[in-house]
């Protein structure tokens, strides 16, 4: 029981626990301290107080490692359909479980090897945990998922118009820059420079030939670049038009209900006018067969359709049941 007690708090975003959100709010005033102190340690103005600067990171990485492993201890709960084992391992490959361990390890290892000094810089990625519960983060990784395809084939776009472009201005540009344009490759970093519209300068064409080619390098960039955008804002666009439609609440459907048309039962061969006049029913659609059509006015009621009616009557009656059954 104490076991899960403890799974429920360090569990993120569970806003019903008092103190789980409160555990919450402390693990993201921790995570923004760390930060704070690991870019304040790199001024010398704060030499003076770098004693209580590395307390404070200290601090913060002993409630990382606490944190992390509790995680570890009651990753049994996270994944209950493996074994406990099984589930530490499975934490530990996550994605929170390999940026809480790359997190922990440059603070023991700082006087050791460049790369973990380097890795300080993964404890930026700590700062995803502040929002990995909310709409907006979801909405991103939703989307980037949904569109991987998509944006995978325009990435390659790319990369072939890169390679394709430095091959061209090395072509045009090797005899007139030779130490700018040494072999194929040397290209590349103008092709991306100009292909994503960034344009640094420090390797420009000097040809004319070479410059025809890069004003028609630079308006392919433009549009190679606008399609992955493209892309995700449309990805972003559904996800936010089907959220809201999922938002919307169903009031009126018990006024909805289908009416059968037989043949003599007062309604076929009426029209749609006659229908909503003489029974009080707003006829939504008509099904007819495998077509769906519109009710216009005119349109006679056959028999074998199917009318989608809305109708107070409905929801006075679905009311009536609902007391008969005591709902």
């Amino acid at each position: 029981m104490k076991k899960k007690r403890i799974f429920d708090i360090i569990q993120i975003g569970n806003t019903e626990d008092l103190p789980s959100r409160a555990f919450d709010w402390f693990i993201v005033i921790v995570i923004l301290l760390n930060i704070v102190t690991m870019f304040l340690v790199t001024f010398d103005a704060f030499e003076p107080v770098m004693p209580l600067l590395r307390t404070v990171e200290t601090v913060t990485v002993a409630v990382f490692t606490a944190e992390y492993i509790l995680r570890i201890w009651t990753a049994d709960l996270l994944y209950p359909d493996r074994s406990p084992l099984r589930a530490r391992m499975r934490f530990l490959r996550s994605f929170d479980g390999v940026v809480d361990l790359l997190t922990i390890l440059p603070f023991f290892f700082l006087d050791g090897f460049v790369v973990f000094r380097m890795l300080r810089v993964v404890r930026i990625f700590h700062l995803f945990r502040i929002n990995a519960q909310y709409d907006s983060f979801n909405v991103i990784t939703t989307v980037l998922l949904e569109k991987r395809n998509q944006i995978l084939s325009s990435v390659f776009i790319i990369v072939v118009l890169m390679f394709a472009s430095s091959l061209c201005m090395y072509g045009a540009e090797h005899e007139a820059q030779p130490e700018a344009f040494r072999n194929a490759f040397s290209g590349i970093w103008w092709s991306m420079s100009t292909l994503l519209t960034v344009g640094y300068g420090d390797i420009y064409p000097v040809t004319v030939p070479g410059k025809l080619m890069a004003i028609v390098i630079a308006f392919l960039g433009v549009g190679v670049v606008a399609i992955p955008t493209g892309i995700i804002s449309a990805g972003f666009v559904e996800q936010y038009q089907k959220r809201e439609h999922d938002s919307v609440p169903l009031n009126d459907v018990s006024q909805i209900g289908e009416v059968c048309v037989q043949e003599g039962d007062g309604i076929c061969g009426k029209a749609i006018a006659e229908v909503r006049g003489s029974l009080g029913l707003e006829v939504l659609v008509v099904l007819r067969g495998e077509l769906t059509v519109l009710p216009l006015d005119a349109l006679t009621v056959s028999p074998g359709d199917i009318l989608v009616v809305r109708s107070d009557r409905l929801r006075k009656s679905n009311r009536a049941k609902n007391r008969k059954w005591g709902k």
